[in-house]
């Protein structure tokens, strides 16, 4: 019997060196050691968020189908991060590359490592603006609301902007 796949929503940041490629290879390895990615929503550049002395951050939301749990997608994110030059010295600091699992189906996780759907979705409009790209009628399990309104009722006054390539 087949085992069925699973709907992950994974959030990638990086406000460090070329952060475009850390995103970039961040997705290809998420695409080798965790999943198929389904939807891609826009790169997006937005201030620093909590530490705000710090460059720009670029964001964007990816839908992936996996086969491993909750806790195998936590490590395997670890580990991808690190083998990026990940350093967790700051809270909130500059960063070569974050990834936060936001959803995992529709469950919700309360353990000491892990936290699903991520607790500051509601409050982070550079969270929430890729979310609507790729799943806007979601209804977040924990809130009942949809991504749409979750966006519409924030009080988060960052502005979120659609990054340009450059070419």
């Amino acid at each position: 019997m087949k085992q069925p796949k699973n709907f992950l929503i994974l959030h990638l940041g990086s406000n460090i060196g070329n952060r475009l490629k850390y995103i970039e290879t961040a997705i290809a390895a998420i695409e080798q050691q965790i999943g198929s990615v389904q939807q891609r929503s826009y790169i997006y550049e937005t201030a620093a968020w909590g530490v705000e002395d710090q460059a720009d951050f670029l964001n964007i939301a990816v839908e992936i189908q996996t086969l491993l749990s909750p806790i195998q997608v936590l490590e395997t994110i670890h580990q991808i991060e690190n083998r990026l030059g990940r350093l967790r010295s700051e809270r909130w600091g500059a960063r070569t590359i974050d990834i936060d699992i936001l959803f995992y189906n529709q469950f919700v996780i309360e353990t000491k490592a892990l936290t699903i759907p991520h607790i500051q979705i509601a409050k982070r409009n550079f969270v929430l603006v890729p979310l609507l790209d790729i799943i806007p009628k979601f209804i977040h399990p924990v809130l009942e609301v949809s991504m749409e309104a979750l966006y519409w009722k924030s009080k988060d006054q960052q502005t979120v902007k659609r990054w340009k390539i450059e070419n």
